[in-house]
């Protein structure tokens, strides 16, 4: 009986160890979800198969076979797609740069083309420390390459680039060869705003009447200030046409016409740019227009204050005579001119002229007379006007000439508008003398021998020399002047209205009496 028990036990041992291993054995792997069991059971099954020979030689191979398969199977047609990157969308997006049509180069050698030498400029800028880096400088040549094979440009500038809180602006300057174009948008423009002006007009009209007939009510008194036109184009703040895009190889968007009521009330406020040009400017004052308006009238501000040229570079063109208003606004390359010495022109701030046109209080480069304005709109009031003593008519804003030297600038706040220096004094002789504008961070200028340029990167924004203040609003209107037809009167007494009641039946009995003498009087002239 004891050996027959202890059988059973050996057996039953045997069989719960056969029950462990095989339980290990169909245990899954953490990286292939595979178990050893279904493996080797696949294996055998694939070697039952084909019947290789050397089956233990290749044993390794056909097991390598067997789990490539698994895994093969187990992926699934529907994976999910890697979402692009935003450096990839970029490079797709700047692909188009580095693509060259067919016949650039011989186009290149026949005509003169209006591109700038950005590597050359870049060059320079670098020896006194202000660039945006070789690649990117690349990109914005290309860039700019785009825009002048895609407009008819006369002359074509890389302005600078204005920083925003989400994505930056690649400002371009540019002149056109035939502004037909433009005119014909700008007239076509002109047309829709005179149209809804006319609108308004008659609506305002048809309200006043619908008004009158129903109760009459006072007229304001109150004339708004006159308008004061912006300057066409191709002259003063408008002389030239500004295309920014935020990246390179984004396209290139043209900035509207800047008006001086912008750059007035751009004086007044301080709004740092999103990157988003149909952005609106929530300020007070508020701000005529949105984003793009707002960066076109910043950078009018700065190109008035900023853009600078050697002494004796450019000289007015003795054929024109001096204009009335504003002095002249033109001038010319001099060929005459051979350059001023490196290390005067780092000394001296007198050897820098501004050849921008400076922009004076109305947000104009040349002032208009407004009074002549508002003679000609109100043809009503002309016979009033020629009874009444005209006003003096005010005297014309004139700002600095053209071509004024640095020397003349203003400084704020006790602090000087420009910085001038040499870029390296280890090597005077290969120096290169540049001008750093304090009044508005990021605008320099570099001058080597007759070759000179100027470029602005920064955030758009004025040096105040302190704390910036926001405007007051306007005094409250005064109170309508007080009279008998506006005053409420107390109640009057019960004494009273009998007293009043019978001084009117007085008077009543005075006038009959009166009336009865008169006639009385007629009749006897008629008898004599």
């Amino acid at each position: 009986m004891e050996s027959l028990e202890g059988v059973a036990n050996e057996q039953d041992q045997s069989q719960l160890a056969a029950l462990n291993f095989k339980a290990f054995l169909l245990k899954r792997s953490t990286k292939t979800n595979l178990s050893l069991y279904d493996h080797l059971t696949r294996v055998l099954i694939k070697v039952m198969d084909e019947r290789p020979d050397n089956a233990a030689d290749v044993f390794e191979d056909l097991s390598l076979e067997v789990k490539r398969s698994q895994l093969q199977d187990s992926q699934s047609t529907l994976r999910s797609s890697l979402e692009p990157t935003a450096a990839l969308t970029l490079a797709q997006q700047q692909k188009g740069l580095f693509s060259q049509g067919a016949g650039d180069e011989q186009e290149e050698g026949l005509v003169e083309t209006p591109l700038p030498n950005l590597a050359e400029q870049s060059f320079f800028f670098e020896q006194v420390g202000v660039g945006l880096g070789r690649e990117e400088t690349q990109r914005i040549f290309l860039a700019l390459k785009q825009l002048v094979d895609t407009h008819p440009l006369q002359r074509c500038r890389f302005w600078g680039k204005i920083l925003g809180a989400e994505t930056n602006y690649i400002v371009a300057e540019v002149e056109y060869r035939d502004g037909a174009e433009e005119e014909e948008e700008e007239g076509g423009t002109e047309e829709t705003h005179e149209d809804e002006e006319k609108e308004g007009e008659a609506r305002e009209k048809d309200e006043e009447e619908v008004v009158e007939e129903v109760d009459p009510l006072p007229k304001s008194t109150y004339k708004p200030p006159p308008t004061v036109p912006k300057e066409p184009r191709g002259s003063g703040t408008n002389k030239f046409t500004y295309f920014v895009c935020r990246e390179p190889g984004l396209p290139w968007v043209r900035l509207p016409d800047v008006t001086p009521a912008q750059i007035t009330v751009a004086r007044q406020i301080r709004k740092l740019f999103t990157g988003r040009l149909d952005a609106p400017i929530i300020s007070y004052p508020p701000f005529p227009g949105n984003e793009a308006n707002y960066l076109r009238a910043q950078i009018a501000r700065i190109s008035a204050g900023t853009q600078v040229s050697p002494l004796g570079f450019y000289q007015f063109d003795e054929e024109e005579g001096e204009e009335e208003e504003g002095g002249r606004d033109s001038f010319v390359e001099n060929p005459n001119f051979e350059g001023i010495p490196v290390q005067e022109m780092a000394e001296s701030l007198s050897a820098w002229v501004h050849h921008v046109q400076h922009i004076n209080k109305q947000g104009r480069c040349v002032w208009v007379n407004l009074a002549e304005k508002t003679e000609e709109d109100f043809e009503e009031e002309a016979e009033e006007e020629e009874k009444e003593e005209q006003p003096d008519e005010p005297e014309p804003e004139v700002g600095p000439p053209l071509l004024t030297p640095l020397s003349e600038d203003a400084e704020i706040k006790n602090t000087p508008p420009w910085s001038i220096r040499l870029s390296s004094h280890l090597i005077p002789q290969y120096a290169v003398a540049y001008a750093r504008s304090n009044l508005w961070p990021g605008a320099h200028a570099y001058a080597c021998g007759r070759k000179f340029e100027n470029i602005y990167i920064g955030w758009g924004l004025k040096f105040l020399g302190e704390p910036y203040t926001p405007p007051l609003p306007p005094q409250p209107q005064l109170e309508y002047p007080s009279g008998p037809e506006i005053t409420e009167a107390l109640d009057p007494s019960l004494e009273e209205e009998q007293a009043l009641k019978a001084a009117l039946e007085e008077q009543q009995a005075a006038q009959e009496e009166n009336e009865g003498l008169e006639a009385e009087e007629e009749e006897e002239e008629e008898d004599d």
